[in-house]
């Protein structure tokens, strides 16, 4: 029995060892976390394809589950979903971070707005790591967001897992 855990321990350490939170061109990331913001909680996923040693690009998409009603209006669909393409800057190797982990600010073009994002994550394998991630609004397309157009255009934080393709 004693073998088998050392045996385990080994194996799972070797993985730890080996992961890696940006690998650069061809780098492959999938991301599913929960959305905490003003006026409700939801999900999010993201999509994120490496150019090169420091650069990718991505989709996002998210959806509020508990949006709260404005007055006797509740939420529709549309108010609660919006898509996002998005540009990162892998900065990991850059600032000299464990190559467990990247920092990635971007840029990010929705439905919505235009807008800023900061992300970190960590691996803990070479397939699953976690991530946290702010998102703000740069530019609104709409010069006064009221209703429920001020869902897609405020602070937003993310926390969920991430995984290598």
């Amino acid at each position: 029995m004693k073998k088998i855990v050392t045996f385990l321990l080994l194996v799972s350490l070797s993985q730890v060892a080996n992961a890696q939170a940006y690998s650069g061109k061809g780098d492959r990331k999938f991301q599913v976390g929960a959305t905490f913001q003003n006026g409700g909680t939801g999900i999010n996923s993201t999509f994120d394809l490496g150019l090169g040693e420091n650069m990718s690009i991505g989709l996002v998409g998210s959806y509020m589950l508990n949006a709260t009603s404005i007055g006797s209006e509740k939420a529709k669909f549309s108010d609660r979903a919006e898509v996002k393409a998005r540009f990162n800057a892998n900065l990991g190797k850059v600032i000299g971070l464990d190559s467990k982990m990247d920092l990635y600010p971007g840029l990010n073009l929705g439905t919505r707005n235009f807008g800023a994002h900061l992300g970190f994550r960590y691996f803990f394998s070479d397939g699953f790591g976690i991530f946290a991630e702010t998102n703000m609004p740069l530019a609104k397309y709409k010069s006064e967001v009221v209703g429920f157009d001020r869902y897609n255009n405020q602070f937003v934080m993310v926390i969920g897992a991430s995984f290598n393709l």
